[in-house]
């Protein structure tokens, strides 16, 4: 049986870009993927690049990293991963004072600049200005978050990297089962997003790794244009996940449901002209929790429409993921405390910007076993 020096299991954007920067430093690497097209986060994820949202001097850093990181990946991995920046517009419902919204980004890299009604509708004509008391803007940066991942995957098969597409059923030691064979590592990192829970106990390791269900509406390329990101300044996701993660013994009874679902009215449109319509979060601390989804469909596109009426009625199809998060709002790194050889590098609550950077200081650390960063983040 072969060996490799690290088997990565989840092929999302987390998976993909920590086994290109592990294979990149010279390291052997197998990819694991249980599904050909996977159907996770990354494929119906908005693509945004929220690098200007830093609180601390540890996420600001990585978020100026993670610029830097953008500008030349394209070229890097050979594949237009679509890059840009656009103008991001977090609205502030009718009924909120906008000065008491705007006070809540003090702190953050780049504050975003207050509009008036009449501001933001200019920015974004298809706005019902009726539903808000203004906007934040700052620039945001955008991409394809599958096209990126792709380009990863092909970057790290290029570099010699190997990927199997199995159904992972344990993880132990040095071993990786999986549905129709084991292969053998001297490390594993799980990736799996919402799974890594679910995995890392198939292990006997209990780890505050977390997950949402995210119910979102995708469309078919349309005519009409929408010209910014579009987001609530008061964001209840974060509020979600941090009030799921108090009692920790909630999440290992089956089928429960912390707390209520939560809506946060949201949209992009990509390059081809389709969009993304969001995001419900819903808090079932089974991973293949059953979601009414139809009427999951009507509240996003009766949400949606009372902040653009335009999106409301477009063709589209309902869709659900698992977004994973931690109790603190850091990612979970490196080798869990029960056995050294079993790594997560999970749990990012704004993953595109986080991952990039993370991966390939991850795989430095990996190699060297320096970095001041990584070791700032690591289990205890």
């Amino acid at each position: 049986m072969k060996t490799y020096d690290w088997i990565v299991v989840g092929a999302g954007i987390t998976g993909a870009t920590l086994s290109y920067e592990l294979a990149k430093v010279g390291f052997s690497v197998l990819l694991l993927e249980q599904f050909q097209t996977p159907d996770n986060a990354t494929r119906y994820s908005y693509g945004g690049l929220a690098y200007w949202s830093g609180t601390t001097p540890l996420t600001r850093q990585l978020c100026e990293e993670a610029i830097a990181r953008y500008q030349i990946l394209s070229q890097e991995l050979g594949t237009d991963i679509e890059f840009r920046e656009l103008d991001l517009l977090l609205t502030i419902p009718a009924a909120i004072d906008p000065q008491i919204t705007a006070t809540s980004y003090n702190n953050v890299r780049i504050p975003p600049q207050l509009l008036t009604v009449t501001e933001a509708c200019e920015l974004e004509p298809l706005l019902n200005k009726d539903a808000i008391s203004g906007a934040l803007t700052v620039k945001h940066g955008h991409i394809h978050a599958e096209k990126t991942t792709q380009a990863y995957i092909q970057a790290f098969l290029r570099l010699g990297g190997e990927i199997k597409i199995e159904r992972v059923l344990q993880i132990l030691p040095n071993v990786v089962k999986t549905s129709t064979t084991n292969f053998s590592s001297a490390n594993v990192a799980i990736c799996a997003g919402g799974l890594s829970r679910q995995l890392l106990k198939s292990a006997g390791i209990a780890i505050k790794v977390y997950f949402t269900h995210a119910e979102v509406i995708k469309t078919p390329p349309v005519e009409l244009r929408l010209n910014t990101l579009v987001m609530p300044a008061n964001m209840q996701r974060f509020q979600l996940e941090a009030k799921s993660t108090q009692v920790d013994e909630l999440w290992n009874q089956p089928d429960n449901e912390p707390l209520p679902p939560i809506l946060d009215a949201g949209a992009i449109q990509f390059q081809d002209g389709s969009l993304r319509l969001g995001q419900i979060s819903r808090v079932l601390t089974n991973p293949d929790g059953k979601v009414n989804s139809q009427e999951s469909e009507n509240w996003l596109r009766k949400s949606i429409g009372k902040v653009l009426p335009l999106l409301e009625n477009l063709p589209g199809t309902w869709h659900k993921c698992l977004v994973a998060f931690s109790s603190n709002s850091l990612p979970l790194i490196g080798a869990v405390p029960e056995c050294e050889s079993i790594h997560i590098f999970s749990g990012f609550s704004n993953p595109l910007v986080l991952v990039p950077p993370l991966a390939q200081r991850f795989a430095n650390f990996a190699s060297t076993k320096q970095d001041d960063i990584i070791t700032q983040l690591l289990l205890k």
